[in-house]
């Protein structure tokens, strides 16, 4: 590989750009795509792997190209350091998520209380506006105060996060339609919502209440699951 296409990745890695790692077989002729200067068809095909996150051999004309999709790690952002939240990051942690907490009130966000997992104590509008949600990112509200989720609710729902989901009641969850669409949020897209979060199994605890955000999320993410407001 040659330097630059290493920097190249490299960078795009810790930008959360997309890109695709093309090579053509068997010269290793090689492009980091997109690029203006590769083939027309090569970008397009790139294009289409990305989305679907595959990776394999294609024959593009007469030349066969190996390309690799290089997707962001998948990545849960997580407002509010409360009890189900201490579940539910090492939980997403085991399956491949890069986590990140947010919470404004330090001592909730302590080592000993997320061992391991990244924190940020920044408000979290403020958190996400340099996070900024790709459509490899899940957020997650938990803090059941408005003043903390339904700022970072407007931010997520003005990116590409391929999950959004708010902690709540039915009830909860109506009122907070409400402001939000007092705040000029349309209903197209509150519908994105997942609220009140997590599937349905009955969950009481806080492990279980995190087991079925996290299997909702996972279901969001593998084309399973219909995000609806139920509002």
């Amino acid at each position: 590989m040659k330097l630059e296409h290493l920097a190249a990745l490299r960078t795009a890695a810790a930008q959360r750009h997309p890109v695709a790692y093309a090579t053509r077989l068997p010269d290793g002729e090689a492009f980091v795509l997109p690029d203006a200067a590769a083939p027309e068809a090569l970008v397009a095909e790139a294009a289409t792997m990305l989305a679907a996150n595959r990776t394999g051999v294609l024959l593009i004309g007469a030349e066969s190209w190996f390309i690799e999709a290089r997707n962001p790690a998948p990545r849960a952002i997580i407002i509010g350091a409360v009890h189900i939240a201490q579940s539910l990051a090492p939980l997403l942690a085991s399956l491949g998520f890069a986590v990140v907490v947010v919470d404004p009130r330090r001592a909730f966000t302590s080592a000993e209380r997320f061992p391991g997992i990244a924190t940020q104590t920044d408000w979290p509008d403020d958190a996400l506006a340099g996070l900024a949600p790709d459509r490899e990112t899940a957020v997650i509200t938990l803090s059941h105060d408005p003043r903390l989720d339904d700022p970072a609710l407007i931010r997520a729902l003005a990116s590409d996060a391929f999950y959004i989901g708010a902690l709540g009641s039915r009830k909860t969850h109506a009122a907070r339609v409400e402001r939000l669409g007092a705040a000029g949020m349309a209903g197209t897209a509150m519908a994105r919502i997942c609220g009140p979060v997590g599937l349905d199994i009955g969950a009481v605890s806080a492990p279980e209440i995190a087991l079925s955000i996290a299997a909702q999320l996972v279901a969001a993410r593998r084309g399973k699951l219909r995000v609806e407001c139920p509002a």
